[in-house]
């Protein structure tokens, strides 16, 4: 009977530290999601479950092998596209068409795309000779610009960076010239009035509070403020958990979703932040030494270009709560309240488990 089985749905090829790694970033976040949100369990059983899911999805595509992931590429990259511009059309959202309403349930077709970009960047340039040419850069960008652009004008500018970024990981990944990286920047801070003057009004307040919180403190500048606040006030060790003073009394803004850093930073101090990073670069170590092992392009650019784009999120949400970036609305993995992040982190550990779960083999 066993011998109908396909190999791919054999005995499960997981990788035991990354999911031992993930376990560990998840249990804090469920904590962190108790406390932040006042203590309501509801929030945490609903955040249990959208992990729960999340598992799901890891661990079945982690046993699907990267060249199976492959010839999907294409396809999920299109499926995405067409879901972006049903929202342009149909959906829904406060202030910013994200959502697609399926009836049973909302997801944001933009984190889709957080995967399928640097899988279709990876696919395409599976087949060519590395470092990439000029037309072969010149098609790669295009395939990144036509998601970003449809997700910008949901408008979701801090998507729409992310899925750039994580196109650009694997350009970088492929070895492209440092040149052509120097020309790319180049034209990238020449548009940056152009992207100035198609931002939104709230946007532009977002990089004016970034400059200057104290120009408006009770208002735009309110949340970068009190976050700071937060995070000063935990020190070297923290006021334990449950014992932050500004979440429970609700100074700080969105602190169960974006902010929830700001939270942990207040409850376990200097020492706590400086443990769940560590912890996170242990993450993002495993899926660069994953892609280390991969044993074809393809799998090599994916996985090490998912693990770089784990280091961004980690990166931008930190400067967003400390007030060294602006506010884009990212969050913190596998610890902010969130579903369809989560489930999509949590996909994309499970491609980098699937490279090193068949990297002895060759397709």
């Amino acid at each position: 009977m066993k011998k109908w089985i396909p190999h791919w749905l054999g005995m499960p090829r997981l990788d035991p530290v990354m999911l031992l790694l993930i376990g560990l970033v998840m249990a804090v976040g469920l904590f962190m999601v108790y406390s932040a949100s006042g203590q309501n369990p509801a929030l945490v059983e609903r955040q249990a479950i959208r992990l729960g899911l999340g598992l799901v999805a890891m661990l079945v595509l982690s046993q699907v092998p990267p060249h199976i992931l492959r010839a999907w590429t294409p396809w999920l990259y299109l499926a995405g596209l067409v879901l972006l511009v049903a929202t342009w059309f149909f959906g829904v959202g406060r202030g910013a068409q994200r959502w697609l309403d399926l009836g049973i349930f909302r997801f944001q077709p933009s984190e889709i795309m957080k995967l399928a970009v640097p899988m279709m960047l990876a696919w395409y340039l599976h087949s060519r000779l590395l470092p990439p040419t000029l037309r072969d850069v010149a098609v790669a960008l295009a395939m990144i610009v036509a998601p970003a652009f449809l997700i910008a004008r949901q408008p979701d500018l801090g998507t729409a960076m992310l899925v750039a970024v994580s196109g650009g990981f694997t350009l970088f990944l492929a070895g492209i010239r440092w040149r052509v990286i120097a020309s790319m920047a180049g034209i990238a801070v020449a548009a940056a009035p152009l992207l100035w003057m198609g931002m939104k009004e709230y946007q532009r307040n977002r990089v004016r509070t970034f400059l200057d919180p104290d120009a408006d403190p009770l208002g735009q500048g309110w949340n970068i403020i009190q976050s700071k606040i937060a995070v000063g006030s935990g020190g070297l060790t923290g006021k334990g958990w449950l014992g932050g003073t500004q979440s429970r009394l609700e100074f700080i803004p969105e602190r169960h979703t974006d902010f929830i850093l700001a939270v942990f930073s207040e409850e376990f101090g200097f020492l706590g932040v400086a443990l769940l990073l560590l912890l996170y670069l242990a993450v993002i170590a495993r899926g660069l030494f994953v892609a280390s092992l991969a044993r074809d392009t393809y799998s090599r650019l994916l996985a090490g270009s998912l693990a770089l784009i784990l280091f961004v999120y980690v990166i931008v949400n930190g400067g967003m709560v400390s007030g060294l970036l602006p506010v884009v609305g990212v969050p913190l993995p596998l610890i902010s309240y969130g579903g369809t992040s989560a489930v999509t982190l949590l996909a994309s550990i499970g491609i980098m488990m699937s490279v090193y779960g068949h990297r002895k083999f060759i397709h």
